[in-house]
């Protein structure tokens, strides 16, 4: 591992750290979001909170904290084992964000975000599972699950190259949905649309 590699891991984990959800909700005067709804610093969790123009700038930033490090990394010619690491990083970022407590979100919309530069055949694949998902089940949850299942498939399918990085991607955010996986089992998880204090 090259110098410039480490270097990268390190910006985007820094990149990953800071929490766009808090610092929207700041501008828009809506709270803490970490302390109000689900607690999730996310674009679901804003979405309900402050509506759709909140969330969707959240949901831009986060998937841009995901983008910028792995493209920036890909056109400094850093292999693609490295790439998900750099992806892996800016995720834990904003899982564990070294400037707000290491409290953080999901990550669903940085890992996204990681994986565009793949290409926006694999984007619009992961989009449709997504957006079918909810569409039918109102989960969101279960929708990022879905498209992070399938995302190392479409990979294999689209450019195999990355099929590895991607995998070790889903993984961690599969992970991540440890509780969501056991309230959609148990039949306590909300929907998308679901108000007031909600888990996520």
């Amino acid at each position: 591992m090259t110098a410039l590699t480490v270097l990268m891991i390190v910006l985007a984990y820094l990149l990953g750290s800071v929490s766009s959800a808090i610092l929207i909700c700041k501008l828009f005067r809506l709270g803490d979001p970490r302390l109000q709804g689900s607690g999730n610093p996310g674009a679901t969790n804003v979405f309900r909170l402050g509506g759709r123009f909140p969330a969707i700038m959240v949901l831009v930033a986060d998937i841009l904290k995901g983008t910028i490090p792995v493209y920036g990394s890909y056109f400094l010619g850093i292999e693609p084992l490295y790439l998900g690491i750099i992806a892996i990083a800016a995720c834990l970022g904003h899982i564990f964000p070294l400037f707000f407590g290491f409290k953080g979100g999901k990550a669903v919309a940085t890992a996204f975000g990681s994986m565009l530069p793949i290409g926006l055949d694999l984007a619009g694949l992961l989009i449709l599972s997504w957006v079918l998902v909810v569409f039918i089940s109102g989960y969101s949850s279960l929708g990022a699950l879905v498209a992070v299942s399938l995302a190392p498939l479409f990979t294999w399918w689209i450019k195999p190259l990355y099929a590895i990085p991607v995998a070790m991607l889903s993984l961690l955010i599969i992970a991540r949905h440890w509780q969501n996986i056991l309230r959609l089992l148990r039949g306590e998880e909300n929907r998308i649309w679901d108000k007031g204090r909600i888990k996520e």
